[in-house]
């Protein structure tokens, strides 16, 4: 995942296809000041915003995600379901450490010679 907003792939992306930031800011719903932020990382995207320029640039989302910044979210990813899946994943770990914390650990004897 890119650390920050990959500045040169979105244009060669919108260069590609013949668009300006302009159009990416207008289909998207973003004022051009908006989008500017953006390119310089000083504004996330939302998974909304993901999707739109996924759409627009005819990549997928978890790529616009990937070049748009380490906290972008990508688009379909629902938080409550991936806050389940943890609660779950700690409910095993939780049991796993009572099951262990019941097992007796055998140590060698020490001879006392």
């Amino acid at each position: 995942m890119a650390l920050f907003f990959d500045q040169s792939w979105f244009d060669a992306r919108l260069s590609e296809r013949g668009l300006s930031r302009a159009a990416l800011a207008a289909v998207s719903g973003m004022s051009e000041g908006d989008l500017a932020l953006v390119w310089k990382d000083q504004r996330e995207l939302s998974a909304a915003e993901v999707a739109v320029f996924a759409e627009l640039l005819g990549v997928t989302g978890a790529e616009v995600a990937e070049r748009a910044g380490i906290s972008t979210p990508t688009p379909g990813a629902d938080p409550l379901a991936r806050i389940a899946a943890l609660e779950r994943r700690v409910a095993a770990l939780e049991a796993d450490v009572a099951r262990l914390r019941g097992i007796e650990l055998v140590r060698p004897r020490r001879n006392s010679t």
